[in-house]
């Protein structure tokens, strides 16, 4: 683990932004098991996310934000994550909508939350985005490769149904799990192939 990543406590940071497109559960979740692990967790939730929390979840955003060890509103472009002299392990964008995709892909960033997404890119950070979208055109991939050329990875919450999950709530679970995996993180929801089944 890289020293300079870490935060009070000799915790790691972690960004957790999440996006205003379908599936704000996964962030939501996301941040729950976060708390289980020794990890500083600083959130970033755009406008429209609040909005997407209100008609998918029986959440709140203040529900979200305690989970949080550190909350950023969106429009403080000030924000110690929009410097690349705050070190973190990278950030995770879970649901990343099209248009946050779009804004990092082109560095022309709105908002806190891609902004923080654009300097984890220059630092040559793990960037991971769980984008929310399909069908996709041309137009998306072509964006999603040039992302991943720059050192992203893209990650979309595929059900995996290996696991032979019984509950929405294990699939993300499963999921969100598999998007910690990249940072080397075990929520220990992850059912490994060829593993046993873990214990929630």
């Amino acid at each position: 683990m890289r020293q300079d990543a870490r935060g009070s406590g000799s915790r790691p940071r972690l960004i957790v932004g999440i996006s205003g497109a379908s599936g704000v559960a996964y962030g939501a979740r996301l941040l729950i098991l976060l708390k289980d692990l020794p990890v500083e967790t600083h959130l970033v939730m755009s406008r429209t996310a609040e909005m997407t929390l209100a008609l998918e979840t029986d959440l709140k955003p203040a529900d979200l934000r305690a989970h949080a060890d550190v909350v950023h509103a969106i429009g403080d472009m000030a924000a110690p994550i929009s410097s690349g002299s705050f070190p973190t392990l990278g950030m995770i964008i879970a649901p990343c909508s099209i248009r946050s995709m779009s804004e990092i892909a082109t560095g022309v960033t709105t908002t806190l939350l891609t902004r923080a997404a654009d300097v984890v890119l220059k630092e040559r950070r793990r960037l991971v985005l769980a984008v929310r979208e399909t069908p996709l055109h041309t137009g998306h991939l072509r964006t999603m490769a040039a992302l991943s050329e720059m050192g992203a990875i893209i990650a979309p919450p595929v059900p995996a149904l290996y696991a032979k999950p019984q509950t929405i709530d294990e699939m993300i679970d499963h999921s969100v799990g598999r998007l910690l995996d990249l940072f080397g993180l075990d929520t220990g929801t992850v059912r490994r192939w060829g593993g046993a089944t873990p214990k929630v």
